[in-house]
Protein backbone atom coordinates (compact mmCIF):
# COMPACT_ATOMS: atom_id res chain seq x y z
CA UNK A 1 0.00 0.00 0.00
CA UNK A 2 1.30 3.56 -0.86
CA UNK A 3 -0.39 6.02 1.01
CA UNK A 4 -1.44 9.28 -0.05
CA UNK A 5 0.20 11.58 2.99
CA UNK A 6 -0.66 14.91 0.90
CA UNK A 7 -2.69 16.95 -1.45
CA UNK A 8 -1.61 20.28 -2.44
CA UNK A 9 -2.82 22.81 -4.63
CA UNK A 10 -1.89 26.03 -6.40
CA UNK A 11 -3.09 28.35 -9.12
CA UNK A 12 -0.69 29.09 -12.16
CA UNK A 13 -1.35 32.15 -13.78
CA UNK A 14 -0.05 33.84 -16.74
CA UNK A 15 -0.68 37.06 -19.34
CA UNK A 16 -0.85 35.60 -22.48
CA UNK A 17 -1.09 36.67 -26.22
CA UNK A 18 -3.82 34.78 -27.78
CA UNK A 19 -3.22 35.41 -31.63
CA UNK A 20 -1.17 37.53 -33.75
CA UNK A 21 -1.84 41.17 -32.91
CA UNK A 22 -4.11 40.04 -30.40
CA UNK A 23 -3.63 40.20 -26.48
CA UNK A 24 -6.07 39.87 -22.91
CA UNK A 25 -5.38 43.66 -22.26
CA UNK A 26 -7.36 44.05 -25.97
CA UNK A 27 -3.68 44.57 -28.15
CA UNK A 28 -5.24 45.69 -31.98
CA UNK A 29 -8.10 44.46 -31.35
CA UNK A 30 -11.83 44.50 -29.82
CA UNK A 31 -11.25 41.55 -28.34
CA UNK A 32 -11.15 40.87 -25.72
CA UNK A 33 -9.35 37.21 -24.28
CA UNK A 34 -12.31 35.03 -26.64
CA UNK A 35 -15.65 34.12 -25.57
CA UNK A 36 -14.73 33.29 -22.15
CA UNK A 37 -13.48 37.26 -22.00
CA UNK A 38 -10.44 36.05 -20.51
CA UNK A 39 -7.84 38.33 -19.07
CA UNK A 40 -5.03 35.72 -17.68
CA UNK A 41 -4.50 31.79 -18.30
CA UNK A 42 -5.18 30.25 -15.21
CA UNK A 43 -3.80 26.31 -14.39
CA UNK A 44 -5.43 24.95 -10.98
CA UNK A 45 -2.18 22.39 -10.39
CA UNK A 46 -3.37 19.66 -8.00
CA UNK A 47 0.35 17.49 -6.25
CA UNK A 48 -0.24 14.31 -4.37
CA UNK A 49 2.16 13.20 -2.09
CA UNK A 50 2.57 9.85 -0.81
CA UNK A 51 4.31 8.70 2.07
CA UNK A 52 6.58 6.75 -0.08
CA UNK A 53 8.20 10.02 -1.78
CA UNK A 54 6.85 10.13 -5.30
CA UNK A 55 4.25 12.75 -5.87
CA UNK A 56 2.02 13.14 -8.82
CA UNK A 57 0.57 16.09 -10.56
CA UNK A 58 -2.70 16.82 -11.61
CA UNK A 59 -5.15 19.54 -13.06
CA UNK A 60 -9.00 20.51 -12.65
CA UNK A 61 -10.87 22.33 -14.88
CA UNK A 62 -10.02 25.56 -15.26
CA UNK A 63 -10.18 29.14 -16.49
CA UNK A 64 -11.69 31.71 -14.60
CA UNK A 65 -13.00 28.79 -12.92
CA UNK A 66 -10.16 27.65 -10.54
CA UNK A 67 -10.54 29.19 -7.56
CA UNK A 68 -13.70 27.40 -7.15
CA UNK A 69 -12.45 23.66 -8.27
CA UNK A 70 -9.31 24.12 -6.33
CA UNK A 71 -12.05 25.16 -3.13
CA UNK A 72 -13.44 21.75 -3.33
CA UNK A 73 -9.95 19.88 -3.57
CA UNK A 74 -8.78 22.07 -0.43
CA UNK A 75 -12.22 21.45 1.86
CA UNK A 76 -13.56 18.04 0.35
CA UNK A 77 -11.66 15.76 -1.93
CA UNK A 78 -8.29 16.30 -0.18
CA UNK A 79 -9.35 15.60 3.25
CA UNK A 80 -10.92 12.13 1.96
CA UNK A 81 -8.27 11.40 0.24
CA UNK A 82 -5.57 11.36 3.00
CA UNK A 83 -4.45 7.99 3.86
CA UNK A 84 -5.89 6.45 0.89
CA UNK A 85 -4.03 3.90 -1.35
CA UNK A 86 -2.55 6.13 -4.31
CA UNK A 87 -1.87 2.89 -6.19
CA UNK A 88 -6.02 1.83 -6.11
CA UNK A 89 -6.92 4.67 -8.75
CA UNK A 90 -10.19 3.14 -9.64
CA UNK A 91 -11.45 1.93 -6.25
CA UNK A 92 -10.67 5.63 -4.79
CA UNK A 93 -12.00 7.21 -7.67
CA UNK A 94 -15.32 5.70 -8.01
CA UNK A 95 -15.61 6.36 -3.96
CA UNK A 96 -14.49 9.89 -4.10
CA UNK A 97 -17.97 9.96 -6.79
CA UNK A 98 -20.20 7.92 -3.93
CA UNK A 99 -19.34 10.33 -1.26
CA UNK A 100 -20.14 13.61 -2.96
CA UNK A 101 -22.26 13.09 -5.36
CA UNK A 102 -24.89 15.14 -3.18
CA UNK A 103 -23.21 18.02 -4.87
CA UNK A 104 -23.80 17.17 -8.41
CA UNK A 105 -22.16 14.76 -11.30
CA UNK A 106 -20.54 17.50 -13.23
CA UNK A 107 -18.88 21.13 -11.97
CA UNK A 108 -16.27 21.83 -9.50
CA UNK A 109 -15.97 18.38 -7.33
CA UNK A 110 -15.99 16.20 -10.35
CA UNK A 111 -13.92 18.32 -11.98
CA UNK A 112 -11.41 17.97 -8.77
CA UNK A 113 -11.67 14.68 -8.99
CA UNK A 114 -10.26 14.46 -12.00
CA UNK A 115 -7.12 16.15 -10.93
CA UNK A 116 -6.64 13.51 -8.25
CA UNK A 117 -6.68 10.82 -10.85
CA UNK A 118 -4.33 12.37 -13.27
CA UNK A 119 -1.89 12.67 -10.43
CA UNK A 120 -2.24 9.26 -9.28
CA UNK A 121 -2.02 7.83 -12.53
CA UNK A 122 1.17 9.90 -12.77
CA UNK A 123 1.92 8.45 -9.83
CA UNK A 124 1.79 5.15 -11.32
CA UNK A 125 4.03 5.73 -13.84
CA UNK A 126 6.38 6.88 -12.10
CA UNK A 127 6.54 3.72 -10.11
CA UNK A 128 6.22 1.65 -12.65
CA UNK A 129 9.37 3.72 -14.54
CA UNK A 130 7.26 3.70 -17.52
CA UNK A 131 6.03 6.77 -19.22
CA UNK A 132 2.13 7.35 -18.97
CA UNK A 133 1.55 6.09 -22.29
CA UNK A 134 3.11 2.73 -21.68
CA UNK A 135 0.27 1.83 -18.93
CA UNK A 136 -2.55 3.25 -21.07
CA UNK A 137 -2.57 1.23 -23.96
CA UNK A 138 0.08 -0.43 -26.63
CA UNK A 139 0.10 2.04 -29.45
CA UNK A 140 3.68 3.99 -27.93
CA UNK A 141 3.59 6.85 -30.34
CA UNK A 142 6.47 8.94 -30.05
CA UNK A 143 4.48 12.21 -30.98
CA UNK A 144 0.84 12.84 -31.31
CA UNK A 145 -0.45 15.51 -34.48
CA UNK A 146 -1.87 18.66 -32.96
CA UNK A 147 -4.49 21.25 -34.42
CA UNK A 148 -4.37 24.49 -33.60
CA UNK A 149 -7.65 25.83 -31.31
CA UNK A 150 -8.12 29.23 -32.19
CA UNK A 151 -9.80 31.86 -29.52
CA UNK A 152 -13.00 33.49 -30.50
CA UNK A 153 -12.15 36.79 -32.32
CA UNK A 154 -15.24 38.24 -33.62
CA UNK A 155 -13.52 39.38 -36.33
CA UNK A 156 -13.37 38.32 -39.75
CA UNK A 157 -9.45 40.38 -40.05
CA UNK A 158 -8.32 38.72 -37.18
CA UNK A 159 -9.42 35.16 -37.40
CA UNK A 160 -7.61 35.25 -41.03
CA UNK A 161 -4.74 36.75 -39.81
CA UNK A 162 -4.52 34.22 -36.86
CA UNK A 163 -5.43 30.90 -39.21
CA UNK A 164 -3.05 32.27 -41.71
CA UNK A 165 -0.68 32.12 -38.82
CA UNK A 166 -1.52 28.64 -37.47
CA UNK A 167 -0.46 27.37 -41.26
CA UNK A 168 3.07 29.30 -40.84
CA UNK A 169 3.41 27.41 -37.58
CA UNK A 170 3.02 23.96 -39.35
CA UNK A 171 -0.48 23.30 -37.94
CA UNK A 172 -2.35 21.08 -40.78
CA UNK A 173 -5.99 21.55 -38.32
CA UNK A 174 -7.80 24.56 -37.56
CA UNK A 175 -10.19 24.68 -35.29
CA UNK A 176 -12.75 27.72 -34.65
CA UNK A 177 -15.10 29.08 -31.83
CA UNK A 178 -16.86 31.28 -34.42
CA UNK A 179 -20.39 31.62 -35.35
CA UNK A 180 -20.26 34.36 -37.84
CA UNK A 181 -20.20 32.99 -41.24
CA UNK A 182 -18.07 36.22 -42.26
CA UNK A 183 -15.25 35.11 -40.12
CA UNK A 184 -15.32 31.36 -40.91
CA UNK A 185 -15.17 32.30 -44.43
CA UNK A 186 -12.35 34.77 -43.93
CA UNK A 187 -10.63 31.46 -42.26
CA UNK A 188 -11.08 29.50 -45.33
CA UNK A 189 -10.05 31.99 -47.55
CA UNK A 190 -6.51 32.65 -45.33
CA UNK A 191 -5.48 28.91 -45.69
CA UNK A 192 -4.83 25.94 -47.69
CA UNK A 193 -8.30 24.20 -48.85
CA UNK A 194 -6.90 20.67 -47.89
CA UNK A 195 -6.56 22.06 -44.30
CA UNK A 196 -9.92 20.66 -42.49
CA UNK A 197 -11.73 23.52 -39.84
CA UNK A 198 -13.26 22.44 -36.79
CA UNK A 199 -16.33 24.46 -35.92
CA UNK A 200 -16.66 24.64 -32.04
CA UNK A 201 -19.90 26.26 -32.06
CA UNK A 202 -20.22 26.36 -28.14
CA UNK A 203 -24.33 25.50 -28.12
CA UNK A 204 -24.93 28.43 -29.92
CA UNK A 205 -28.62 27.69 -31.35
CA UNK A 206 -31.86 26.77 -29.43
CA UNK A 207 -33.74 25.13 -32.23
CA UNK A 208 -32.35 21.64 -34.40
CA UNK A 209 -33.69 24.32 -37.66
CA UNK A 210 -30.66 27.12 -37.04
CA UNK A 211 -28.53 24.63 -36.21
CA UNK A 212 -28.91 23.16 -39.67
CA UNK A 213 -29.23 25.94 -41.45
CA UNK A 214 -25.59 26.60 -39.95
CA UNK A 215 -24.58 23.08 -41.05
CA UNK A 216 -25.82 23.87 -45.02
CA UNK A 217 -24.00 27.15 -45.13
CA UNK A 218 -20.70 25.84 -43.89
CA UNK A 219 -20.84 22.37 -45.71
CA UNK A 220 -18.15 23.29 -48.63
CA UNK A 221 -16.01 25.14 -46.92
CA UNK A 222 -13.78 22.03 -45.79
CA UNK A 223 -15.26 21.48 -42.50
CA UNK A 224 -14.26 18.09 -40.51
CA UNK A 225 -17.13 18.81 -38.13
CA UNK A 226 -19.39 20.84 -36.12
CA UNK A 227 -18.91 20.95 -32.48
CA UNK A 228 -22.32 20.89 -30.44
CA UNK A 229 -24.35 22.81 -32.18
CA UNK A 230 -27.24 22.96 -30.15
CA UNK A 231 -28.15 24.23 -26.40
CA UNK A 232 -28.34 22.50 -24.07
CA UNK A 233 -25.56 20.03 -24.36
CA UNK A 234 -27.64 17.45 -22.81
CA UNK A 235 -30.29 17.54 -25.05
CA UNK A 236 -28.72 14.43 -26.65
CA UNK A 237 -32.07 14.27 -28.73
CA UNK A 238 -32.19 17.06 -30.40
CA UNK A 239 -28.22 17.09 -31.57
CA UNK A 240 -28.96 13.31 -32.70
CA UNK A 241 -31.71 14.74 -34.97
CA UNK A 242 -29.03 17.68 -35.81
CA UNK A 243 -26.73 14.90 -37.09
CA UNK A 244 -29.05 12.69 -38.85
CA UNK A 245 -29.93 15.39 -41.17
CA UNK A 246 -26.86 17.38 -41.30
CA UNK A 247 -23.90 17.34 -44.33
CA UNK A 248 -21.27 17.63 -41.34
CA UNK A 249 -19.99 15.31 -39.16
CA UNK A 250 -21.52 16.40 -35.31
CA UNK A 251 -18.97 16.08 -32.40
CA UNK A 252 -19.85 16.63 -28.88
CA UNK A 253 -18.80 15.65 -25.16
CA UNK A 254 -16.62 18.40 -23.68
CA UNK A 255 -19.29 19.01 -21.37
CA UNK A 256 -20.19 15.61 -20.43
CA UNK A 257 -19.42 14.67 -16.95
CA UNK A 258 -19.07 11.16 -16.70
CA UNK A 259 -18.43 7.67 -18.86
CA UNK A 260 -22.16 7.46 -18.28
CA UNK A 261 -23.16 10.84 -19.89
CA UNK A 262 -21.26 9.36 -23.09
CA UNK A 263 -23.40 5.78 -22.45
CA UNK A 264 -26.48 8.60 -22.91
CA UNK A 265 -25.19 10.16 -26.08
CA UNK A 266 -24.03 7.01 -27.52
CA UNK A 267 -27.63 5.21 -27.05
CA UNK A 268 -29.22 8.60 -28.99
CA UNK A 269 -26.78 8.81 -31.54
CA UNK A 270 -26.11 12.14 -30.96
CA UNK A 271 -22.53 12.73 -32.10
CA UNK A 272 -19.88 10.70 -34.42
CA UNK A 273 -16.99 12.18 -32.47
CA UNK A 274 -16.95 11.90 -28.85
CA UNK A 275 -14.91 14.25 -26.98
CA UNK A 276 -14.24 13.91 -23.36
CA UNK A 277 -12.25 16.53 -21.41
CA UNK A 278 -9.61 14.57 -18.72
CA UNK A 279 -10.18 17.54 -16.29
CA UNK A 280 -13.62 17.59 -16.33
CA UNK A 281 -14.88 13.86 -16.98
CA UNK A 282 -13.13 12.21 -14.04
CA UNK A 283 -9.40 11.91 -15.14
CA UNK A 284 -7.82 9.17 -17.21
CA UNK A 285 -10.01 6.43 -15.53
CA UNK A 286 -12.86 7.53 -17.31
CA UNK A 287 -11.27 8.89 -20.35
CA UNK A 288 -9.93 4.58 -20.80
CA UNK A 289 -13.73 3.54 -20.13
CA UNK A 290 -15.36 6.49 -22.74
CA UNK A 291 -12.58 5.05 -25.37
CA UNK A 292 -13.94 1.56 -24.68
CA UNK A 293 -17.73 2.52 -25.26
CA UNK A 294 -16.60 4.67 -28.50
CA UNK A 295 -14.58 1.74 -29.75
CA UNK A 296 -17.66 -0.65 -29.11
CA UNK A 297 -19.85 1.68 -31.03
CA UNK A 298 -17.75 2.51 -33.94
CA UNK A 299 -17.18 6.13 -33.28
CA UNK A 300 -14.19 8.19 -33.03
CA UNK A 301 -12.72 9.76 -29.52
CA UNK A 302 -10.71 12.81 -30.08
CA UNK A 303 -10.44 15.05 -26.84
CA UNK A 304 -11.26 18.14 -25.44
CA UNK A 305 -8.05 19.95 -24.49
CA UNK A 306 -7.96 23.17 -23.67
CA UNK A 307 -5.13 23.07 -21.43
CA UNK A 308 -1.29 23.86 -20.74
CA UNK A 309 -0.68 22.26 -17.37
CA UNK A 310 -0.82 18.11 -16.44
CA UNK A 311 -4.24 18.17 -18.24
CA UNK A 312 -2.53 18.67 -21.76
CA UNK A 313 -0.21 15.95 -20.74
CA UNK A 314 -2.54 13.65 -19.76
CA UNK A 315 -4.32 14.12 -23.29
CA UNK A 316 -1.21 13.63 -25.20
CA UNK A 317 -0.49 10.46 -23.21
CA UNK A 318 -3.80 9.63 -23.72
CA UNK A 319 -3.59 10.20 -27.82
CA UNK A 320 -0.37 8.44 -28.06
CA UNK A 321 -1.87 5.12 -26.32
CA UNK A 322 -4.27 4.84 -28.23
CA UNK A 323 -4.93 2.16 -31.47
CA UNK A 324 -6.45 4.97 -33.87
CA UNK A 325 -4.33 8.04 -34.06
CA UNK A 326 -6.32 11.16 -33.78
CA UNK A 327 -5.07 14.58 -33.09
CA UNK A 328 -4.52 16.92 -29.86
CA UNK A 329 -6.61 20.36 -29.69
CA UNK A 330 -3.58 23.35 -28.50
CA UNK A 331 -4.94 26.56 -27.31
CA UNK A 332 -3.63 28.92 -29.93
CA UNK A 333 -2.65 31.23 -27.35
CA UNK A 334 1.39 32.12 -26.50
CA UNK A 335 1.82 32.11 -22.12
CA UNK A 336 4.59 34.63 -20.97
CA UNK A 337 4.98 31.92 -17.99
CA UNK A 338 4.20 28.43 -19.42
CA UNK A 339 4.17 25.60 -17.15
CA UNK A 340 6.37 23.43 -18.83
CA UNK A 341 8.96 25.90 -20.52
CA UNK A 342 9.30 25.08 -24.77
CA UNK A 343 8.62 21.37 -24.32
CA UNK A 344 5.17 21.46 -25.23
CA UNK A 345 5.51 23.73 -28.13
CA UNK A 346 4.31 21.67 -31.52
CA UNK A 347 7.03 21.71 -34.64
CA UNK A 348 5.37 21.20 -37.88
CA UNK A 349 2.04 20.22 -36.19
CA UNK A 350 3.19 17.62 -34.16
CA UNK A 351 4.11 17.31 -30.50
CA UNK A 352 6.93 14.76 -29.04
CA UNK A 353 5.63 12.47 -26.70
CA UNK A 354 7.55 12.91 -22.87
CA UNK A 355 9.89 9.55 -22.60
CA UNK A 356 10.40 9.84 -18.90
CA UNK A 357 8.29 8.20 -16.10
CA UNK A 358 4.66 9.24 -15.70
CA UNK A 359 3.38 11.92 -17.47
CA UNK A 360 7.62 12.94 -18.46
CA UNK A 361 7.48 16.44 -17.21
CA UNK A 362 7.15 18.46 -14.32
CA UNK A 363 5.58 21.91 -13.96
CA UNK A 364 6.74 25.24 -12.47
CA UNK A 365 5.08 25.30 -8.99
Amino acid sequence: MMKITRIETRIHRSAFTYGVGLDAAGGTSRATGGNLALKTMDTLLVKVETDQGIHGWGEGFGFTLVDTTRDAIDRLIAPACIGQDARDIGSLNRMLQKRFHNFGRNGPVTFGISAIDIALWDIAGKCAGKPLHALLGGAARDKVRAYASLLRYGNPEDVARNAAEAVRRGYRDIKLHEIDLGCIRAARGATPADIPLMLDINCAWDNESDALDFCEAVKNLGVAWVEEPTWPPEDHATMARVRAASPCAIAAGENASNPEDFCRMIEAGAAGILQPSVTKVGGLTAMLEVAELAQGAGLRVVPHCPYFGPGLLASLHFLAAMEVAEPLEIYFADLQKPLFGQHLLPANGEIFVPKGPGLGLEPEW
